[in-house]
């Protein structure tokens, strides 16, 4: 069963259902909110791993590069499932890649503005 669909128009309140549900399913993800939007919408980051090495992504920094977030969040949903069954994603181990490094993803910078691009002003 997929969590993260990558054919709709994604805005802030199909990123918290989606986090909510791959916080469920896979417990092992650290979702923490930073801070709120000027509109008071959460502004999320997901950390992965526990390694000294550590990586960032950010997506939809624009309102317009929505696209990014249902990428990162696929990229999320992808690595919980390659490290529950122990398999490789994009030819790496993503055991390895947990234990060696700690990836942090913030997946809609701009909340706001996605939403305005979708939905409208609320």
């Amino acid at each position: 069963m997929s969590i993260v669909s990558t054919n709709v128009p994604y805005h802030s309140n199909i990123l918290r259902q989606n986090l909510s549900l791959l916080l469920r399913t896979y417990p092992f993800v650290n979702v923490q909110t930073i801070g709120n939007s000027v509109l008071g919408k959460p502004i999320y980051v997901i950390k992965l791993g526990r390694g000294p090495r550590k990586v960032f992504y950010s997506g939809s920094i624009h309102a317009n590069e929505w696209i990014t977030t249902p990428v990162l969040m696929k990229f999320i949903e992808d690595y919980c499932i390659s490290y529950v069954r122990r398999s490789n994603l994009y030819g790496y181990s993503v055991q390895n890649l947990f234990n060696s490094t700690s990836i942090y993803i913030m997946p809609m910078v701009n909340p706001d503005g996605v939403d305005f691009t979708f939905i409208g002003i609320n």
